[in-house]
């Protein structure tokens, strides 16, 4: 199991920990990693020392950093990875993210989306916003938890411009073929339920769960607790299942 991050997220965000060691006692080999340009540093993986790095991020970079943790865990753990079983799990815009990796790497057995989201051309900004980005060559967005004002540079547009049609999420989910788990809060702040739906209308054989929570499944960041909140074991709990139960 390889878990993604979402935006502005990392590997060690609130509760994932938790949810690590979940699936870590239901027999499963789980991995979760940052994405090489999501602004942590090796020295501190959590407060998004590089902003640099977080402005030349590209959803293209993630799809790719995807595929080389896969290469890197099967060289590294020849041995122990059942190379028949390889499942992603994404949050968020991390979400979108493994729909993408999974219609085009066939190594992925299973793919689970967790507050995912179905499209990241809307979520770009439009008409003088759009014009002023390209004109000033950044934008930033403030970090309500770090305060930081973090940049994007006008490049994350161009180069997802130059891609559209391998980072569209509706043609990915099209196009699978392996099972596919839809999970989301029905009081999600960040990212609609309509997107949930969108994405089991685009794969109508997908599973789909919806749960009364929001975007982060009742946690927060720091997570200061030594168990899961209710509503996330059920979720990590339904995921289990789900993997188990489609084993090809």
């Amino acid at each position: 199991m390889i878990f993604c991050h979402g935006y502005k997220g990392f590997k060690d965000w609130g509760a994932w920990n938790l949810v690590s060691k979940q699936f870590v006692n239901n027999g499963f080999i789980f991995c979760k990693f940052n994405f090489s340009l999501n602004g942590g540093t090796i020295d501190n993986p959590i407060d998004f020392p590089d902003l640099d790095a977080f402005g030349r991020n590209t959803y293209s970079q993630e799809v790719l950093d995807i595929g080389r943790v896969i290469d890197h865990l099967l060289i590294e753990f020849e041995n122990q990875i059942d190379t028949n079983h390889i499942s992603l799990i994404g949050h968020s815009r991390g979400g979108g993210i493994v729909l993408l990796r999974a219609s085009m790497d066939n190594r992925i057995t299973s793919v689970i989306t967790w507050a995912g989201v179905s499209d990241f051309k809307s979520r770009f900004p439009e008409n003088e916003n759009m014009l002023k980005w390209k004109k000033e060559g950044v934008m930033y967005i403030l970090n309500g938890r770090t305060k930081q004002k973090m940049p994007h540079y006008y490049s994350f547009y161009e180069d997802f411009i130059k891609n559209e049609n391998d980072l569209n999420i509706q043609n990915a989910v099209n196009s699978l073929t392996i099972p596919q788990l839809i999970i989301h809060g029905t009081k999600d702040e960040a990212v609609s339920i309509n997107e949930a739906f969108d994405l089991k209308k685009w794969n109508p054989l997908a599973d789909i769960f919806n749960f009364d929570t929001n975007h982060t499944f009742g946690s927060k960041h720091p997570w200061t607790e030594n168990q899961l909140p209710e509503i996330m074991l059920k979720i990590v709990e339904n995921s289990i299942y789900f993997i188990l139960n489609n084993k090809l």
